[in-house]
């Protein structure tokens, strides 16, 4: 019983909030305002605009891969698609994650809008929810009524 007690009278050990690796309010990069009218206009400029990890013909990360996946599979018109290689411009690569708040690469955006990444994509898809918002902005044709007309 004296052996737990002392367990119980050991100061805590707190763990360390901050490590070399994590950004401090001081270190984190801001984006310039340049940069950011540039992201801006590129995110309104075409219907559908990913930021991801390689080309739609040779991407370079899994999720990346997934993402063009399921543009391809809902039928996303490829003049209404326009994808950005991350892994060529290492400042657009940090800049789009501060332009979005988001962590993470892939990016979708949708009519200037941001969607999400490979998991809210997915997401979506699986639940019908991205068909709709394709085709609410007109990005895909809606698909012709199933129930045949009578005369």
């Amino acid at each position: 019983m004296y052996s737990s007690m002392r367990l119980f009278a050991r100061p805590a050990r707190l763990p360390r909030v901050l490590s070399p690796n994590f950004p401090t309010y001081a270190s984190r990069r801001f984006l310039s305002q340049e940069a950011r009218e540039q992201i801006s206009k590129a995110v309104k400029a075409d219907p559908v605009v990913v930021f991801m990890k390689g080309t739609p013909d040779s991407p370079q990360c899994g999720f990346s891969r997934a993402v063009v996946q399921i543009l391809d599979l809902q039928g996303v018109p490829v003049e209404k698609l326009k994808t950005y290689n991350v892994l060529e411009d290492s400042e657009l690569r940090n800049g789009i994650k501060e332009f979005s708040d988001w962590p993470t690469i892939p990016q979708v955006y949708v009519d200037g809008d941001f969607v999400g990444g490979c998991d809210i994509i997915m997401g979506m898809h699986q639940s019908g929810e991205l068909e709709k918002l394709l085709e609410q902005h007109n990005i895909l044709p809606p698909l012709p009524d199933a129930t045949p007309k009578t005369s």
